[in-house]
């Protein structure tokens, strides 16, 4: 089974974008979550079929999200491929198959578009 961890290096550039406000209970190793969010969007399979070792599926889940809403993400990903352009790699969605059902959505609907995108 192949790993999806991120290298050293790709920590080192990472870990000072996240935020690190301590809050109440302590938050789980952010490196763990990273590497299961990662996981997740590499593979492409549900959050529910996560792997054990990146712990539950909702945490994961949480932090993706409001780290999305926090823009922490559009950070890391302009830092790595700032660091090397051959690290960002697409997808051609022509070749993903969505689920049958994935069609069933309002028609109409307003996409609202990343602040932070429109800004630029």
């Amino acid at each position: 089974m192949a790993r999806y961890d991120l290298s050293e290096e790709e920590w080192r550039l990472i870990a000072p974008l996240l935020p690190n406000k301590p809050r109440g209970v302590a938050r789980v190793d952010d490196r763990r979550v990273i590497n299961g969010i990662f996981y997740v969007l590499r593979t492409g399979s549900p959050w529910r079929d996560l792997p054990e070792r990146y712990g539950p599926y909702t945490t994961l889940y949480n932090r993706f999200n409001r780290w999305a809403k926090a823009g922490i993400w559009l950070g890391v990903f302009e830092t790595l491929a700032a660091r090397s352009p051959q690290w960002m790699q697409l997808i051609d969605s022509s070749i993903i198959r969505a689920h049958q059902h994935a069609a069933g959505g309002k028609k109409g609907g307003r996409i609202t578009p990343l602040a932070l995108l429109v800004a630029d």
